[in-house]
């Protein structure tokens, strides 16, 4: 490849677009490409932008259906996620539908109600769950990338801290101690399913960029 066009690329490589909108979600992330030297964009930098529905069965398949047509739609390259809970005395559930489990536009603390109420004579030794990230990393012309970053803990009985969102106040970490909600950015960002998920897309685009 001529020298000109690989310096294009790596220019082009500059520009990374964060396929959300969710202000929690777009700090967190560029909290974790601090000091990475790319240009974060998010969905909340664009006009009339599209909505992709997310109606794939898998988070791989909603991820990867995401990064593509915001690639398709940015003209860039694109990270999306999609993540959730798995609570094993629900079979799995929430899973994909984990933003929308108490209905299509339920809120957060509607769908954190809704886990506790199905739990709620479960024991604690039977209240398993994890968190599931995966991110795609999409690039105009087509190709995608999928790395997935898990972390397991429990369900507690009642909300704890007033950190993070989605399902963090009630998922508890035995190996620290605390519930999502309790631990600030920085500490999360160590640790959670979408920051060990980030971290192998960060990999990925270090080795591009080279």
């Amino acid at each position: 490849m001529p020298a000109g066009i690989i310096l294009l690329y790596k220019v082009y490589l500059m520009k990374l677009v964060i396929a959300t909108k969710n202000k929690n979600k777009i700090n967190e992330i560029k909290e974790k490409f601090a000091g990475s030297g790319l240009d974060i964009l998010s969905l909340a930098d664009y006009k009339d932008v599209p909505d992709v529905i997310e109606d794939g069965l898998t988070f791989e398949e909603n991820a990867v259906k995401k990064a593509m047509e915001y690639s398709a739609f940015t003209g860039l390259h694109v990270l999306s996620d999609d993540s959730g809970l798995e609570v094993d005395a629900l079979s799995g559930e929430p899973g994909v539908r984990s933003a929308r489990y108490s209905g299509e536009t339920a809120t957060d603390d509607e769908n954190i109600d809704l886990v506790l109420e199905k739990l709620r004579d479960v024991p604690d030794g039977r209240r398993n769950a994890r968190f599931i990230c995966i991110v795609a990393v999409s690039f105009p012309g087509g190709a995608v990338h999928t790395v997935k970053g898990t972390i397991e803990g429990w369900i507690t009985h009642a909300r704890k801290g007033n950190n993070g969102f989605g399902y963090d106040p009630v998922f508890y970490i035995p190996e620290i101690g605390k519930t999502m909600a309790e631990l600030t950015i920085q500490e999360k960002n160590k640790i959670s399913h979408r920051s060990l998920a980030i971290d192998r897309a960060k990999e990925l685009l270090d080795i591009l960029r080279k």
